[in-house]
């Protein structure tokens, strides 16, 4: 790309970005953050671009799941490991369902900025800047902590780097290992239909593991590891491009800060400053896709990030809402079709399911984020297509921010344990009752909805 460099992004309206007083402080931690080891290598970037290939054909399947936006100081060993233990647990599901190899990408180890649909916001009475993200300023609603501050760069860049570090110490340690999924906490579903239906999954992986083992086809350290990415929004482009560099051996240029980031739906247009900067490195990338992205403009996008057609270099993550699908999803998923693209098609059941409760707070009815997962499955069904992928927002903690699901959570629930300070997550059991769903469903064994 000869028309492309790190910074040419700087030449096309920028959206969704700070603005420091400060540039000599500005300039001092992005070259900081220049001079730090990057978080992740370039052969992890490779061998991921390889898996979401195999996943454009169905023989791959992507989960992607993890915080609405991760906060500094939730960087505990606890939270981690929980998060860590969900997308694994679910991921156990689905290999088992789907019978085949599952994409492990976390939302974490960087997810630490956050878009706001306004610049400023009102507290009691007060105009101050809007919070976007513990990479930008606090979540406090004071003047001064909300002023965008560059040093937070460095800690957000150290927080995702001891993160990274947690996680890759819990997968070489066992953390993993398939021969004990039945010790991962089960307390949510004690009496349910879906604990009986987890036990069943984990006899029958036991069960081939012990004959595989007895043929002496499989090594132990096939078992107790596995292979986890990262990812993140790439919303602060000066703090993406400090970490997008050339690795010897390679052709082009990588952004080190993650293995896949992606394009929100605020920030896909296509002479932006964001689809510049992306178009130009060799990162997997998703974009999200809503109901105000024509079908032209979905194609467009996809051959401007992907002029060569490369095969796992773009993730289309669809957004539309449980009653917006059959509207909208048809003709988009039509047009790349006829156009030929390589895209790995992944549903995003939850961004487009925000309600808010009689008393004014965020939540998602877990009904309705079933109801865009059966839809866009049955969508691609119709039009001969593969749903690849599912991106989803989620804690391991036992949180109360979604409605509905196995245990039956109410609107007069969430005060028991609404933590969120963003979007409402997906909680523990919730998520395993996703994956249960979803392995079924698209197993052949009954539909979500």
């Amino acid at each position: 790309m000869t028309d492309w460099s790190p910074d040419s992004w700087r030449r096309r309206p920028a959206t969704q970005q700070a603005r420091y007083k400060d540039t000599a402080a500005l300039d001092a931690a992005l070259e900081k953050i220049r001079s730090y080891p990057p978080l992740v290598t370039a052969g992890e970037v490779e061998r991921l671009r390889a898996e979401l290939s195999a996943a454009a054909k169905g023989r791959r399947f992507l989960l992607q799941g993890g915080d609405c936006a991760e906060k500094i100081e939730d960087c505990t060993s606890d939270r981690i490991a929980s998060k860590l233990k969900i997308l694994l647990q679910m991921s156990l599901v689905l290999i088992y369902g789907l019978n085949r190899p599952v994409i492990r990408v976390g939302r974490m180890a960087g997810q630490y900025a956050k878009p706001r649909s306004s610049s400023v916001e009102r507290l009691a009475g007060k105009e101050i800047a809007s919070y976007r993200g513990d990479l930008v300023n606090d979540f406090e609603p004071d003047e001064r902590r909300r002023m965008p501050d560059p040093a937070r760069m460095i800690q957000a860049y150290q927080h995702s780097a001891l993160t990274l570090n947690f996680i890759r110490a819990l997968i070489d340690g066992g953390f993993a290992d398939l021969h004990h999924p039945e010790y991962w906490d089960m307390r949510d579903f004690h009496g349910t239909p879906a604990e009986a239906e987890y036990m069943k999954v984990v006899g029958a992986i036991q069960d081939s593991i012990g004959f595989l083992e007895g043929l002496g086809e499989i090594g132990t350290d096939l078992l107790d590891r596995v292979e986890f990415y990262t990812s993140h929004e790439g919303l602060h482009l000066p703090y993406e491009q400090a970490q997008t560099r050339t690795v010897p051996r390679r052709e082009g240029y990588y952004d080190l800060g993650a293995h896949m980031l992606w394009i929100g739906e605020r920030t896909r247009s296509i002479e932006g400053a964001h689809v510049e900067f992306f178009r130009g490195v060799r990162n997997p990338i998703g974009v999200k896709i809503g109901p105000t992205c024509a079908p032209e403009e979905a194609v467009e996008l996809a051959r401007r990030l992907n002029p060569n057609a490369e095969p796992g270099r773009i993730v289309l993550i669809t957004r539309h809402g449980a009653d917006q699908v059959d509207r909208y999803l048809p003709p988009l998923i039509r047009a790349i079709r006829d156009a030929k693209l390589p895209v790995v098609w992944c549903c995003d059941p939850m961004h487009g399911n925000v309600i808010k409760t009689r008393s004014g707070r965020k939540t998602r009815s877990f009904e309705a984020i079933l109801d865009e997962l059966g839809a866009t499955i049955r969508a691609h069904e119709m039009a001969g297509t593969i749903l690849g992928g599912v991106h989803l927002e989620l804690t391991g903690e036992r949180v109360t921010e979604c409605i509905g699901g196995a245990l039956g959570l109410t609107e007069d629930d969430l005060d028991e344990s609404y933590e969120t300070f963003c979007d409402p997550r997906l909680n523990y059991s919730q998520s395993l009752e996703v994956a249960l769903l979803l392995a079924r469903r698209l197993g052949g064994e009954g539909r979500i909805s």
